[in-house]
């Protein structure tokens, strides 16, 4: 069953492949005769009800630095599609949720994944807090007297940007810390948004274990342990990946989770863990599964192809 297939995604030229999840995606569609059509978020349209991109079809190698080739301009009609992944990066901004109003047009005749709606209704810092019980305690908020409270009660906490990605503007605050006021002044600067602050997990020290989740089911892990000298796991600020398996907390709370996600249509998903605590669910652009693949963990781009390429059938039949 070829797919027609439209990324909407940060323009290809600029994305490592290595570690690209996007590009594991591509490359997996391709692979299954799947067609590729690539756009970037500002060149969506919505005019009398219709929603086109321009773009260029795109066709993938898996050669660092010479890893794609973009055919001639043109503009499509995206119900004409079959298929389209969400897959720019955040800021989970005005920018973001106005696409996903937008691509809420065409879907699910023309598969979204995800779930436009459902992403702009889940974003990765609160969604998670309808599972209370499965975090940390959790503080979201601007005002400063709340936060310096917070701090009192439990000593070390963990200060970042609600909207933020990739451990951008996250801190870790001790109790003796005298730049809490400073943070805070700093952050009231940048972000119109809430503060999310939590308490700080020292099992952070053995990783942050990031788990895919495909329509609700636990697909595979990779763990990212931070290095000496930076707080925060995220590879591309110096975390190490490895093997890992899930606990039986983890399982547990994948399986807490799994419904909600399958009924919002959250095909593809990310949750973060650190110890016996769920800390974000990642719905936007969910990243690892090269990292999984790389060190002997199941093909997740393969996994989650099967799972769209179902839906589609099932919408045919």
């Amino acid at each position: 069953m070829a797919l027609k297939v439209a990324v909407q995604m940060d323009h290809v030229s600029s994305i490592s492949i290595k570690g690209d999840s996007t590009f594991a995606l591509c490359l997996e569609a391709q692979q299954r005769g799947h067609s590729l059509f690539h756009y970037t978020p500002d060149r969506l349209s919505l005019r009398d009800g219709r929603v086109t991109a321009r773009g260029e079809a795109m066709e993938l190698r898996e050669e660092e630095g010479n890893h794609f080739t973009l055919g001639a301009t043109e503009k499509v009609d995206l119900a004409d599609m079959d298929v389209v992944l969400l897959r720019q990066d955040p800021p989970f901004d005005m920018a973001y949720i106005t696409s996903t109003h937008i691509l809420e047009r065409v879907h699910p005749k023309t598969l979204v994944v995800n779930d436009p709606a459902s992403v702009r209704n889940a974003p990765e810092k609160i969604f998670v807090t309808e599972f209370a019980d499965l975090m940390p305690e959790t503080l979201i908020t601007k005002d400063p007297e709340e936060v310096a409270a917070f701090r009192a009660e439990f000593g070390e906490i963990i200060m970042k940007p609600l909207y933020g990605n990739g451990g951008a503007g996250v801190f870790h605050i001790t109790r003796e810390d005298r730049n809490l006021t400073s943070f805070l002044e700093t952050f009231a600067l940048m972000f119109r948004e809430p503060f999310i602050v939590q308490r700080y997990l020292k099992d952070v020290r053995k990783g942050d274990k990031r788990i895919i989740l495909i329509d609700g089911e636990y697909a595979g892990a990779i763990n990212r342990v931070p290095s000496e000298t930076d707080a925060r796991s995220n590879m591309h600020v110096g975390g190490r990946a490895e093997a890992t398996e899930l606990t039986e907390r983890e399982r547990e709370i994948c399986a807490r989770i799994g419904p909600a996600l399958k009924e919002r249509g959250l095909l593809f998903v990310g949750i973060d863990v650190i110890g016996d605590y769920m800390t974000e669910i990642n719905v936007t652009s969910p990243t690892g599964i090269r990292e999984i693949k790389r060190f002997g963990g199941p093909d997740i781009a393969a996994l989650l192809w099967d799972a769209i390429e179902a839906k589609r059938r099932d919408r045919r039949s």
